[in-house]
């Protein structure tokens, strides 16, 4: 991969503010180096059912393996369990094991630990630079670009300004504009109350992350898009049904990406999420995520548990 540096103008979309760096890259994916290939990672946001992150941990693991290769690779794919739940009260200790070092491919196995225990399991695969006749991608969606898109905290607003909204989604979106994520993110195509009932499992927003990484090397920017990936994705499954069903119960249970071109993940890219599937209380749900010019960055799958109650009343 090339250097984010090269990326600017193509990806598009200037650089944020640089005295606000990246809570991402200062605190979230700074792991301690406690000894050889082990590492410790501590928690920044933790979402409000008070469990581990399930990106934070992908991000966390896929630095930890990342340590342990060597510049002129990168990351290609990983492929990843959650096993245990995660306790936000305690650190997380990331165990590498140098699995395979080859001429072009290196593999990195990394385990997650608590207690004693393994939360997570994943493996990494990291390929030297190899150019190739044989390239295709789908076509980027048309959709309208970030800058004429609000906010989440300005779409949050112009909701509470309604007057017609009900006082237990007040209540919610208050709880939500409270929550200090480190990325940013503009919806598509924002469905009203009323589309709800009858809403296809896909979604499209625009992501980045909060604060400034710059040209660094491209395994970080990896890294973040590996924390990205899993915000709002398993989500998309319960589009058809939230307005029967409010979920009682929902975790990740496997989470796959794979890398094919240079970003910046401090820059917009449009996050395009659809489940083709859901049944047996399990969801699976696809994402590509893609450059402003229209280039496709990365592609990553998840399934996880559903579980839900019937709503009292309809929306």
């Amino acid at each position: 991969m090339s250097s984010p540096q090269a990326l600017e103008d193509e990806q598009g979309g200037g650089d944020p503010p640089r005295d606000l760096r990246s809570v991402l890259v200062t605190s979230v994916l700074n792991l301690e180096l406690l000894d050889e290939d082990l590492f410790r990672g501590r928690h920044y946001w933790v979402p409000s059912n008070q469990r581990l992150f399930g990106g934070q941990i992908v991000g966390q693991a896929l630095v930890a393996a990342a340590k342990s290769v060597t510049e002129d690779v990168h990351v290609h794919s990983l492929h990843c369990y959650f096993v245990r739940k995660g306790d936000p009260k305690v650190p997380v200790l990331y165990q590498v094991e140098r699995t395979r070092t080859g001429l072009s491919f290196s593999v990195r196995s990394v385990k997650a630990v608590q207690h004693g225990r393994p939360i997570f399991i994943c493996q990494a695969s990291f390929q030297k630079a190899q150019p190739s006749p044989v390239q295709h991608q789908f076509s980027m969606p048309t959709v309208p670009p970030p800058e004429e898109l609000l906010g989440h905290e300005a779409l949050i607003n112009q909701y509470l300004r309604d007057p017609n909204l009900q006082e237990k989604y007040r209540v919610g979106l208050n709880r939500i504009a409270a929550r200090e994520v480190p990325i940013e993110i503009k919806l598509v195509n924002l469905p009203t109350l009323s589309q709800l009932q009858s809403m296809e499992p896909k979604q499209m927003f625009w992501v980045r992350a909060r604060g400034y990484i710059g040209e660094g090397d491209m395994k970080m920017h990896c890294c973040v898009a590996a924390y990205i990936s899993d915000y709002a994705f398993l989500g998309t499954a319960l589009l058809p049904h939230q307005w029967q069903h409010k979920v009682h119960f929902m975790v990740s249970l496997d989470h796959s990406m794979w890398f094919h071109a240079p970003f910046r993940a401090d820059h917009w890219m449009l996050y395009e999420c659809e489940s083709p599937w859901a049944g047996g209380s399990r969801g699976l749900v696809h994402g590509r995520l893609w450059r402003r010019d229209g280039v496709l960055a990365m592609s990553c799958a998840q399934e996880g548990v559903i579980r839900v109650k019937p709503r009292d009343s309809k929306l």
